[in-house]
């Protein structure tokens, strides 16, 4: 057992995967969260490809699939609900539109915080607020007045990253907007949603809905041009006035959807945005996920990278003999052209739904060959060492 310290910034997915690997890898993991508790609901996160073998190798695959929505299909409808396409969850090998493993975000979360929270220390309500590093470790000020001293400090905290901002620069720096925002929250299911996700597309925006577990509920999904979105991530009401505006009028299902907006337990917007650094590290401190490298919803994997790269991470730093410079940077070497596929993707996406105008870029044409060898680098696209050297307090499950 290395002993090593190792505090973790953030509790949602990024922070509690990779608190399983650095635990098995013989470290002593803490992770700071600053929400009182784990957040729930959210919108569904898929595994594709090399992901399930990750979740596979957590020996967690029981546990994810248990908890997944279920979803069996995909519709993309008029404003009268009559059907355009449809997508099946066999589709691709069960890696395409529609996953076989799609999960809730907050469903995921807590997954991983069951699977880790009695060998792992978590602190809820609580944040990093000063942290300085010399050569053999890293100060930690907590906002509740604690002191602690570490080895190695991650930020896991999102795309609105506080460490990030701490170490790195300015938010300003490294958050590219993609033109759009997102919503999701959870609805009484009074719309007949049987299994299958609908969405209804028109002019830049979108809504849906999609089952979850609870089928007498539903998740409710829109989507919206915001170039010019000016709205404090952390000022809920403020961010369901902009919803309303921004949705009103749009037909279909929406005014019923809307509904249910000042009743639902579960409300979250933000910007579709990605992160780009040049480094994930800087010393003794390094970013994992969305706080390193975003890829927006619109990729459809930022699960998988925060899953793959708390793999890589946690591996690379115990093969690395715990050495921050060398671990931290073989793990940016295997992770970064998994990253930027599935930031590419994204950016296709977001162009696909931009509205078409005189100094709009021609949306992209999906059919050629080059997306269907971008799509496999951005599901398959990076090697999973089994780091047969390294320390593993549970042996890998299955062959």
């Amino acid at each position: 057992m290395s002993g090593i310290r190792v505090l973790v910034a953030g509790a949602s997915i990024a922070g509690p995967a990779l608190a399983h690997w650095l635990r098995r890898r013989g470290a002593e993991v803490t992770v700071v969260e600053r929400a009182p508790e784990l957040r729930p609901g959210g919108q569904a996160v898929d595994a594709r490809g090399v992901t399930k073998e990750v979740i596979r190798r957590m020996g967690l695959d029981a546990e994810v699939r248990a908890a997944c929505t279920q979803t069996i299909g995909a519709r993309t409808v008029d404003s009268d609900g009559n059907v355009l396409n449809a997508f099946h969850v066999e589709d691709d090998g069960g890696d395409g539109f529609i996953a076989e493993i799609e999960i809730l975000r907050g469903d995921l979360s807590q997954v991983l915080y069951d699977d880790t929270r009695d060998g792992v220390e978590y602190i809820f309500g609580d944040r990093i607020a000063e942290l300085s590093q010399d050569a053999d470790g890293v100060d930690v000020v907590f906002a509740s007045g604690g002191k602690r001293r570490f080895e190695l400090v991650i930020g896991a905290d999102g795309l609105h990253s506080a460490l990030r901002a701490m170490v790195f620069g300015p938010h300003e720096q490294f958050v590219r907007h993609l033109g759009h925002a997102l919503a999701f929250y959870s609805v009484p299911n009074e719309f007949g949603l049987d299994k299958w996700l609908i969405e209804y597309q028109e002019g830049g925006r979108s809504a849906g809905l999609r089952p979850i577990q609870d089928a007498t509920r539903a998740m409710a999904m829109f989507s919206f041009p915001a170039t010019d979105l000016d709205v404090d991530y952390r000022d809920i009401d403020a961010q369901k006035r902009l919803l309303r505006e921004r949705m009103a009028g749009f037909g279909w299902l929406t005014e019923g959807i809307l509904a249910h907006l000042d009743d639902t337990p579960d409300f979250y917007l933000d910007q579709v945005a990605q992160v780009m650094m040049e480094r994930w590290s800087n010393g003794r401190v390094a970013l994992l996920g969305d706080a390193a490298f975003s890829s927006s919803p619109m990729s459809g994997q930022g699960t998988g990278l925060a899953l793959v790269g708390a793999y890589l991470l946690a591996g690379e730093l115990a093969a690395a003999g715990w050495d921050p410079a060398a671990g931290f940077a073989a793990y940016e070497r295997r992770m970064r052209p998994f990253v930027e596929a599935n930031q590419e993707i994204a950016q296709l996406n977001a162009r696909s739904r931009d509205i078409p105008g005189p100094d709009a870029e021609p949306a992209p044409d999906f059919s050629g060959e080059w997306f269907g060898e971008l799509i496999e680098r951005a599901i398959n696209g990076v090697e999973l060492p089994d780091y047969a050297g390294v320390p593993d307090t549970r042996a890998h499950q299955g062959s």
